[in-house]
């Protein structure tokens, strides 16, 4: 990557940037670092330093140019990733190139590789990279279901789910306390049948066992994930964690979680009693791990861009991503 200036963003991070470009197959870009640098032979998505008086646009078409001899058309920015390194803190700024001109060539004798994206998980890539491919692959919304209505009946509630896929929910956790064992593997054998047929994601609350039986995720609150040494579930089924802090995030990493979700980012009706962490202290979590978080507290879909912003691979929501109820079920009530 060209320059060997760091440019310091204003907290002392050096500000990079990379760009996601695509071929006419969906496949996408990597390049390979190469010999004599940092994590050298790994993987990542192409770019390099924001040299000072650039934008981060106009680094990233002069570092495309150098390095892969292209001119960027059209670009818009997908997530920003701060993270932190044993002996250095870095910002990525990375941007989806809609359109450039020119063919990729590694023009700095670096290999090149066009990744189906359901493949990118497979490359070696340095860790700020990782939150990047999820952004580029995984659900950016997840729904926190809400308690069911006492009584209520569960037709309702699966009419909401429904909507809430519907809407472009693609990841659901299935969070329910109040209902009897039965009662819960009934609700949770249709959240997932109809989650199967949209194509969506269903992570059940704290049920190990019924995640199992249904070969569904599982989310782990934050107190059983601190009881865990292992894994909980094979490669193949997804598991998550809501984390407060630092030493939580250390452990769901090192366990080996896809992903985690923190919060609360801002004040929340569901639990007015916590303080919310804003945006700054989320960005210093984000800094100290790797995998993908989700910000949750009081958010709704028009907080995406700004969770981006802040190293968020998306949201997760009860109140914002809940549909109202059905007509017909609220003139059942009246």
């Amino acid at each position: 990557m060209g320059g060997d200036r760091h440019r310091l963003a204003a907290d002392g991070a050096i500000h990079v940037v990379a760009g996601v470009l695509s071929d006419a197959r969906g496949r996408i870009l990597l390049a390979r670092r190469t010999a004599g640098r940092d994590l050298a032979g790994a993987w990542e998505f192409p770019g390099g330093k924001v040299e000072p008086g650039e934008t981060p646009l106009q680094a990233l078409d002069r570092e495309l140019h150098e390095e892969l001899g292209i001119r960027i058309d059209r670009a818009e920015p997908l997530i920003a990733v701060p993270q932190a390194y044993p002996d250095k803190r870095i910002v990525l700024d990375v941007y989806r190139v809609g359109s450039f001109t020119g063919k990729a060539q590694g023009l700095e004798k670096q290999a090149l590789a066009w990744a189906p994206p359901d493949k990118l998980a497979t490359y070696p890539m340095p860790p700020a990279d990782r939150p990047v491919v999820a952004a580029l692959t995984q659900a950016s919304l997840c729904l926190v279901t809400p308690e069911p209505e006492p009584g209520a009946d569960p037709d309702v509630f699966l009419r909401q789910i429904d909507a809430a896929l519907a809407a472009g929910v693609t990841r659901v956790q299935l969070r329910v306390r109040s209902l009897d064992a039965a009662s819960l593997r009934a609700l949770a054998i249709a959240v997932k049948q109809r989650c199967d047929r949209q194509g969506a994601q269903m992570l059940i609350n704290g049920e190990m066992a019924l995640a199992l039986e249904l070969n569904c995720g599982l989310h782990l609150p934050a107190a059983q994930l601190r009881t865990l040494t292992a894994r909980p579930l094979p490669a193949g089924q997804p598991v998550a964690a809501s984390c407060h802090d630092a030493e939580e995030l250390r452990l769901a990493q090192a366990l080996d979680l896809d992903f985690a979700v923190v919060g609360p980012v801002a004040k929340t009706a569901t639990h007015p009693e916590q303080s919310p962490l804003g945006w700054r202290a989320f960005s210093g979590l984000r800094e100290g791990a790797s995998l993908p978080l989700y910000a949750i507290g009081g958010l709704g879909p028009a907080d995406l861009a700004t969770a981006r912003r802040h190293g968020a691979q998306g949201i997760a929501a009860i109140r914002g991503l809940w549909p109202a109820q059905p007509p017909r079920a609220a003139a059942r009530r009246r």
